[in-house]
């Protein structure tokens, strides 16, 4: 295995590539790169007190019976999945999807279901110890507007629509866990809330999740549990954050003819743009975790012989450090308040004004492979024969991981395609897999009770 650049065989080989001819040369440093690139990414190995925990976990009669009856509910999962996802649920329209999830849970059986200050479905089964509170959450939204045509398409084990794997997949998995756990009749130490969370997507800005760790929500938590996308080993214990603004330069407007010289937000925009791209570019480029800018949207303006009155853009700034990220979030105002100083001092009559909007604020974070949350899920892991890999990414964790809350994201399973397109597919290729992982995980962290 290569596992660092200092490896003699490396400098062999670049010496004896130096003098062979350049094509050659180039493929052997790619070979060289690709190989090292896959060893960082081999499957984490698991600790092996929680493997033995695992294993003996899945000795229980209960828990095999459970995980048996998430084969047997194969059928009813998929069909949960149909149901849920022809019904549409844009950011902020949630609701008549939520309606129906807590009518989903009541007729499967828990000791309550509600639907929340913010539109979170929350799903309470007792354990036999209340003071601890382990959630399994599945977000309801979706990215695409309410006009969209959700009805899925089947073609063999496939099934075709906006939002099929994004997440309506993980919301019929948390039905399934419920069921095969009440059937089994398996009873936890530990509270188990089961959510189905609003405003994951977009311009949601993650404000279920936010909601529930916050002095408002109705539950105090103590172990969180998402289920949303990647491959099915994919186990996310960091949080990608950002910051995201709409910002927006304001002038008078006029016609382009008869107003000419008027300040002129576009304008305005243009050298903001130019400052921040250089500026962001430069820090970025330096040392240190990985930072990220993008300016994803720019709009404003009536016609082409119109002075606009607006101008504005959308960005979507990103860190793995939480202060990388509060370092380029300072560079991206300095930057928008030197365009509008500049351009009002450049002559031009009026002025234009600043205003930038948070649109988004995602935290970041990382847990330590060692915390026994993220040790079981390696574990159950293992034990189905997924090989797992600890991963950061940007999802509901991103809330109690910056808490420093036990908190993961683990994937649905079977295998997408297409995510956040009107072509996104799911196609049912060991998707039970993944199910029983949720429910092991989720079991082994609440504690089994007799």
């Amino acid at each position: 295995m290569i596992s660092s650049v200092n490896d003699p065989s490396l400098f062999r080989a670049y010496s004896n590539a130096i003098l062979m001819d350049k094509y050659i040369y180039i493929t052997i440093l790619t070979t060289l790169f690709c190989f090292t690139m896959y060893s960082q990414s081999e499957p984490v190995i698991p600790k092996k007190e929680y493997s033995k925990e695992i294993n003996k976990l899945t000795k229980d009669k209960t828990i095999q019976t459970a995980l048996q009856k998430i084969d047997d509910l194969d059928e009813e999962t998929i069909k949960n999945m149909i149901t849920l996802n022809e019904i549409p649920a844009p950011p902020f329209k949630e609701t008549k999807r939520a309606k129906k999830y807590v009518e989903m849970f009541a007729e499967i059986g828990v000791d309550s279901v509600w639907i929340d200050a913010v539109g979170n479905v929350l799903a309470l089964r007792k354990g036999k110890n209340n003071d601890t509170t382990v959630v399994l959450d599945a977000h309801i939204d979706t990215v695409f507007p309410e006009e969209t045509d959700v009805k899925v398409k089947i073609e063999g084990n496939t099934y075709t629509a906006p939002g099929i794997g994004d997440n309506t997949r993980a919301m019929a998995m948390l039905l399934t866990v419920l069921k095969a756990m009440n059937i089994a009749k398996i009873k936890t130490e530990a509270d188990i809330v089961f959510v189905g969370s609003v405003g994951e997507e977009g311009l949601g800005d993650l404000r279920g999740v936010k909601h529930l760790f916050s002095e408002a929500s109705d539950i105090k938590i103590d172990s969180w549990i998402s289920i949303d996308g990647g491959s099915k080993g994919r186990i996310i214990n960091g949080g990608l954050g950002s910051k995201r603004y709409k910002v927006v330069f304001k002038g008078k407007g006029g016609h382009s003819w008869g107003s000419f010289g008027l300040a002129n937000p576009h304008h305005a925009l243009g050298n903001a743009i130019q400052l921040f791209t250089k500026a962001a570019s430069e820090y970025t480029n330096q040392k240190g975790l990985k930072t990220s800018f993008n300016i994803g949207r720019i709009g404003g303006g009536t016609s082409v012989n119109s002075i606009p009155f607006e101008s504005w853009m959308e960005i979507d700034m990103r860190s793995l450090s939480p202060e990388r990220l509060v370092e380029i979030d300072a560079i991206l105002k300095k930057c928008m308040q030197q365009a509008e100083s500049d351009y009002n001092a450049s002559g031009i009559k009026d002025k234009v004004t600043l205003e930038m909007i948070p649109i988004g604020d995602r935290p970041s974070g990382q847990l330590s492979e060692d915390l026994p949350l993220i040790q079981r899920a390696i574990s159950v892991a293992t034990y189905l024969d997924i090989k797992p890999k600890v991963r950061t990414g940007s999802t509901n964790s991103n809330i109690p991981i910056a808490k420093n809350i036990p908190a993961i994201t683990i994937s649905r399973g079977g295998k997408g395609k297409g995510a956040h397109s009107l072509n996104e597919s799911w196609s049912n290729i060991e998707g039970s897999k993944n199910i029983k992982m949720a429910l092991l995980i989720l079991i082994s962290q609440a504690g089994m009770s007799k």
